[in-house]
């Protein structure tokens, strides 16, 4: 073999021997800069069947669990709801509100809100039931339940002093302004049995009343006792007209509204309405308000 030949074929292995000492160093630095974690690995937890859900409470156990009852109403329609002289809440309406609450062993909270607010808080679960002179109709019952009627009312048209006779028939009425609170049945009954005269809101009575006085609206239609109190605090500036609504039209009873499904609530809600309905308290309640709220001035 040639001196030449043999000098490269040591020159090859020395560079292998070379190239594989550093192969294992950077092996072992691996090692080194990475030392095994003694913790045992975590075993992978078996996948678990989700839980089924709860199954939501009803409102009457949601009442119970809170200790309150919350009960949405319009506190400007004496003698079924006002204020009395130190703000408290009154009229024969809170005062069934009351004994619901007493009845279910819970405290009461009354909201006071616009009348056409009750129903859409009513149905969001704002409050738990609406207390506010409601009077049962098919149209309210698709959105809302119904408790038993506490209270049937007949429906005046109140009028400006000197206009009993003037405005006594539904012809007198055509083309005339007719008031009503915004969101009542009083609004429908006016579009339903008096088609040929204008429906006219505001959302409070007090002001539809002075409307009629300063002769801006022909009347306005309202519960007997309502339109009875504002015609005592008028000064005599408004009277019943002579008109009347036949019973097929203005057949109304009086109910509490609970949210669609609350059937365990007002079913403890018609406890109460029969009891006080039948022992004559809910009439005794409905004289004294009457009062309170004529010595008041409403």
């Amino acid at each position: 073999m040639k001196k030449n030949t043999w000098k490269k074929l040591m020159s090859l292995a020395l560079g292998a021997m070379m190239m594989l000492s550093l192969l294992t160093g950077c092996g072992s630095k691996t090692e080194d800069s990475a030392p095994a974690d003694s913790t045992p690995a975590e075993e992978t937890p078996a996948e678990e069947t989700p839980a089924e859900p709860a199954a939501a409470a009803s409102l009457l156990e949601k009442v119970k669990t809170s200790g309150k009852l919350v009960v949405g109403t319009e506190a400007q329609y004496a003698p079924y709801e006002f204020k009395d002289l130190n703000a408290n809440f009154a009229g024969c309406d809170m005062w069934l509100a009351q004994q619901i609450a007493d009845h279910l062993g819970v405290e009461l909270e009354v909201v006071d809100m616009s009348f056409d607010g009750i129903i859409p808080a009513v149905k969001s679960g704002q409050v738990d039931l609406g207390i506010a002179a409601f009077t049962k109709t098919p149209e309210r019952a698709e959105e809302i339940d119904f408790s038993d009627l506490y209270e049937k009312s007949a429906q005046l048209l109140i009028v400006k002093a000197g206009n009993a006779d003037l405005y006594s028939t539904k012809e007198s009425l055509a083309g005339q302004k007719v008031g009503a609170q915004k969101g009542t049945i009083q609004s429908q009954l006016i579009q339903t049995a008096l088609p040929d005269s204008e429906l006219f809101e505001l959302e409070k009575y007090p002001a539809l009343a002075l409307e009629v006085q300063n002769g801006n609206i022909a009347g306005l239609v309202v519960d007997q006792a309502v339109g009875e109190s504002l015609i005592a605090t008028s000064n005599g500036g408004l009277e019943v007209s002579n008109f009347a609504f036949t019973s097929e039209e203005a057949s109304f009873g009086k109910a509490v509204v609970a949210a669609k499904g609350s059937e365990d609530l007002l079913a403890e809600v018609n406890t109460v309405i029969n009891q006080v309905v039948n022992d004559g308290s809910y009439l005794k309640a409905y004289d004294e308000a009457v009062e309170l709220a004529a010595s008041m001035g409403l």
